[in-house]
């Protein structure tokens, strides 16, 4: 099946704003997409990425003062099956852990 999806987020600057966008699809998921799903901002700012260390895209850039809108629209296919998850692992941390906020406060 294909899903469309994409975004569409408005903000309001006082000054320019630097900001890292992590908005991409993972690249696991690159080679389904029909076609690619770029940035696009409005007023047009320059766009610079690289990948972090868990493999997200991020995109760097410098946001002008003033309404800003930042989109994608692209389409994806998938099976509609549930993702595939590694036993052992959990989605909440185990009760009693440690958390660095914990730590700060403690």
């Amino acid at each position: 099946m294909k899903l469309r999806i994409g975004y569409e987020l408005r903000y309001d600057f006082p000054q320019p704003t630097p900001a890292i966008l992590i908005l991409n699809v993972h690249f696991t998921r690159v080679s389904d997409l029909s076609c690619p799903d770029h940035i696009s901002i409005t007023p047009s700012a320059p766009i610079s990425g690289y990948r972090d260390s868990f493999g997200n895209w991020c995109s760097r850039a410098v946001l002008g003062p003033g309404r800003t809108l930042i989109s994608t629209d692209t389409l994806i296919r998938d099976s509609g099956l549930p993702d595939i998850v590694a036993s052992g692992t959990y989605t909440n941390p185990p009760r009693g852990r440690l958390t660095l906020w914990d730590s700060r406060i403690g």
